[in-house]
């Protein structure tokens, strides 16, 4: 896992004064690395009968088409406002500064689905305990939320399921 934390670069002072930007893109353009970072994940769910993998906007749609691929299952879009087309379900939550909206389509799932949640990287919790919300007032099971990069010091899984988050990458 060391030579994967080493090929994601830091970018200091962004977006604001004393951030420390965690930018996968190096990760992501250099083949080898991706493919064996998207190997690892699914990997942990082979055998689990898994129906859906949903990715969040935006960066969670690169890893979570990668992984619903190699699991040979659908993966479902979580979205800003007025991104899908069809009838959806919203949610509105918190964030530092103010408030955020994400929406799903209302036919995502059959009822008791089996699926993971994908993102690129846990941070504080609070986009994805919004999407936890969606999927399960659609009537969908939550196996685990899966993150390729977690930065622990925030503390974001405290948000989340008890014991249904998985990082490949902690920081």
């Amino acid at each position: 896992m060391e030579e994967l934390k080493k090929i994601i670069r830091d970018i200091p002072d962004f977006p604001k004064k004393g951030i420390v930007f965690k930018d996968i893109t190096t990760l992501l353009s250099d083949g080898r690395s991706f493919h064996r970072m998207i190997d690892l994940i699914a990997h942990r769910y082979v055998g689990m009968h898994i129906d859906k993998i949903v990715g969040v906007e935006a960066r969670g749609f690169i890893l979570g088409s990668a992984l619903a691929y190699k699991l040979g299952v659908g993966v479902t879009l979580v979205r800003k406002p007025g991104k899908l087309p069809y009838k959806v379900s919203q949610v509105t939550y918190d964030l530092e500064y103010g408030t955020d909206t994400l929406e799903i389509h209302e036919d995502a799932f059959n009822k008791g689905d089996k699926v993971v949640i994908a993102d690129d990287l846990l941070a504080t919790g609070g986009t994805v305990s919004a999407v936890v919300e969606l999927v399960e007032g659609l009537g969908a099971e939550i196996i685990e939320c899966a993150f390729m990069a977690e930065l622990d010091f925030l503390e974001g899984r405290k948000k989340l399921p008890e014991g249904k988050v998985f990082s490949l990458l902690n920081f």
